[in-house]
């Protein structure tokens, strides 16, 4: 791999050294996508966090399957792109509001860290797939459960 790509796929993966943070990198990680989904979600709409997470997700494949490969280490646990792109699915699913967004975080976390089936499934996959993977369907659980709570009437 050149080197300008080892340095654009180690700075994606880690989002500019967050993931290098001493405690809880993807808990940082999942706060920094708040704001980003806030403001796109203010100006875009539920789509276009949507979309960007999607994006984000696309990216973190290939940065974190590049930087794992430079490294030698199966999924290392600096790469926190994947939380940034889990966390921006979960909020797309939201409503825009401060309950929503706080409960899509914790949700997120929960099943991110707790990786129940069929999020362990995910994790599993090769490479990129199997790093950014997990946390896109730990996302989309979160969302649609707060999605389902906020249908109900109950936030």
């Amino acid at each position: 791999m050149n080197d300008n790509a080892s340095v654009v796929s180690e700075n994606a993966a880690t989002l500019f050294g967050i993931g290098r943070v001493g405690f809880a990198p993807g808990t940082v990680a999942s706060l920094v996508a708040l704001p980003i989904a806030w403001v796109t979600m203010r100006y875009f709409g539920q789509i276009g966090v949507f979309v960007l997470g999607l994006a984000v997700a696309a990216l973190g494949m290939w940065a974190s399957d590049t930087y794992a490969k430079d490294r030698g280490v199966y999924d290392p646990s600096e790469c926190v792109i994947d939380e940034l792109a889990g966390q921006l699915l979960a909020c797309a699913l939201a409503p825009f509001s401060l309950l929503g967004f706080a409960m899509a975080f914790l949700l997120f976390r929960l099943f991110d860290i707790s990786k129940l089936w069929p999020i362990s499934m995910f994790e599993r996959l090769p490479g990129g797939l199997g790093i950014v993977g997990d946390d896109v369907v730990a996302g989309l659980i979160a969302g649609g459960i707060v999605a389902v709570v906020d249908t109900a009437g109950l936030i």
